[in-house]
C-alpha cells in the first residue's frame, strides 16, 4: 500500500505534503502525492494551472491518473517545477488537472486511491487559507484549495485535512485563523525535513521553506516577498493541525459551492469554478495572474550590474536591521535583486546552519549568511 496525499496549493505544499508524509508514516513509506502544476510567473511565464494536455512525457498507470516523473516536460513557452520535484522527492507525484473541474479532479483521486490501494485520503495545506471564508483582505489563491476539498467530497472517500505552519502564507490573518483551527496534532521537527532538504536549493517556494526552517529551530523576524510586514516564526510556526473534511468545508464556502456544483451537474470547468471564486472571493486569481503576466519582466532584464550590487545589498541589510528583521526568504533575495541561482551562491557569504534553508541577516560582514548545503 502506497499512502495517499493531496497537496491542496499546487508545487509548495507538495513539498510539505512529504515532510508531514515523513511525521505521520515514515520517510521510507512509499507514497504518492498529487499536486498542481500552478507555478508563480517566474517559473511559469502563462498565468493560470497547466493540465495533462500542456506536458508531455506523464505515465498513466490507470484511467484519469497522470504521474509526473524526471522525463515530463512541459510544453513551451509553458514552465512547470514538477518534473526536476518528481526527480528530487521520495515519492510519486501525480498531476491534479483542474481544467475539468471538481468532477474531473474527484476521478483523478479516486484513480490515485485505487492505484495506491489506499483507503483514506490526507490532504495537505501550508498556511491555512484553505480555511478562508472569501473576505479576508489579504487573500489571494484560494481556488486550487476549494477545487481540492470538492473534488475529496465528491469520491467519498475518508479525508483528513492536515493544515501546517498556520499563517506561513500570509493569506488568514493569526487571529482570525486560529479560531479556526483546533490545537496543534503535534509539531514538525528537524528531522521530518531531511527528505526535501535539496528542494530548497532551487524550488522557489516561500512557505514551505519558513515551515522547514521552523521545523529546524529558526526563531525570528522573517521578511518575504510581497508583505511589507514581516511575518514572525515562533513556537507555533512548526505546528500541524488536523481537521476532518467536514469541518474544512464548513469552513470553506467556495468549496461549498463547487461541491453543489458538481452535485448538479458534470460538466463544470475550470472557468465555472473561476466565476464562483469571484461570486465568493471577490475576484479570481486567474484573472490577476493575467494581469501580472502582462507587465512581467523577466529577471535578467532588470537585475543590478555587478558593480551596484554591492552597494544596494548593503543598504537593503541595514535597512532590514533596522526592522528589527533577522531571517529573509532565499526568493525575496532573488526578486529584490533579481538574481538567478548563481548569483544568489555568490551573494551568499556563509552559513547560518540554524535558519536553513532561510537566510540569516546578521551584522557580521553587514551582511546576509545563508547556508546551502548538509
Amino acid at each position: 500500500m502506497k499512502r495517499l496525499l493531496i497537496a491542496a496549493g499546487g508545487g509548495g505544499d507538495a513539498i510539505a505534503a512529504v515532510m508531514l508524509h515523513s511525521a505521520l508514516y515514515g520517510p521510507a513509506a512509499p507514497a504518492l502525492v498529487l499536486t498542481y502544476s500552478w507555478e508563480r510567473l517566474v517559473v511559469d511565464p502563462l498565468p493560470g494551472p497547466r493540465g495533462r494536455a500542456h506536458l508531455t512525457g506523464l505515465r498513466t498507470p490507470l484511467p484519469h491518473l497522470d504521474l509526473v516523473t524526471a522525463r515530463t516536460a512541459p510544453i513551451p513557452p509553458a514552465g512547470s517545477s514538477l518534473p526536476r520535484l518528481a526527480a528530487d522527492l521520495p515519492v510519486e507525484l501525480g498531476l491534479l488537472d483542474p481544467y475539468e473541474g471538481t468532477a474531473g479532479l474527484a476521478r483523478t483521486i479516486a484513480a490515485a486511491a485505487e492505484y495506491c490501494g489506499a483507503p483514506r485520503v490526507d490532504v495537505v495545506d501550508v498556511g491555512g487559507d484553505i480555511l478562508t471564508d472569501g473576505t479576508e483582505p489579504t487573500l489571494r489563491s484560494p481556488l486550487g484549495d476549494a477545487l481540492v476539498l470538492a473534488a475529496c467530497a465528491r469520491t467519498g472517500l475518508p479525508t483528513e485535512v492536515w493544515i501546517a505552519g498556520p499563517g506561513l502564507d500570509r493569506e488568514i490573518p493569526e487571529r482570525e485563523l486560529f479560531g479556526r483551527l483546533p490545537p496543534a496534532a503535534f509539531t514538525l521537527a528537524a528531522a521530518h525535513t531531511e527528505p526535501v532538504r535539496r528542494i530548497f536549493d532551487w524550488h522557489p517556494s516561500e512557505a514551505s521553506a519558513m515551515l522547514a526552517a521552523a521545523a529546524r529551530g529558526a526563531r525570528g523576524r522573517c521578511a518575504i516577498r510581497d508583505v511589507p510586514e514581516p511575518l514572525r516564526l515562533d513556537d507555533r510556526s512548526a505546528g500541524v493541525h488536523r481537521l476532518d473534511l467536514g469541518r474544512a468545508l464548513a469552513a470553506n464556502p467556495l468549496a461549498r459551492r463547487l461541491t453543489d456544483r458538481a452535485t448538479l451537474a458534470d460538466r463544470g470547468n475550470l472557468a465555472d469554478a473561476e466565476r464562483a471564486s469571484v461570486e465568493i472571493c471577490g475576484f479570481s486569481e486567474i484573472a490577476r495572474e493575467r494581469d501580472r503576466a502582462a507587465s512581467f519582466r523577466p529577471l535578467a532584464e532588470v537585475a543590478p550590474g555587478a558593480a551596484e550590487l554591492p552597494a544596494r545589498f548593503a543598504d537593503w541589510q541595514a535597512d532590514l536591521r533596522r526592522q528589527d528583521v533577522t531571517l529573509v526568504t532565499r526568493r525575496r533575495v532573488a526578486e529584490e535583486f533579481a538574481l538567478g541561482d548563481r548569483d544568489l551562491r555568490t551573494l551568499a557569504a556563509g552559513s547560518a546552519p540554524e535558519a536553513f534553508p532561510l537566510w540569516t541577516v546578521t551584522a557580521r560582514h553587514g551582511g546576509v549568511t545563508a547556508r546551502h548545503g548538509a
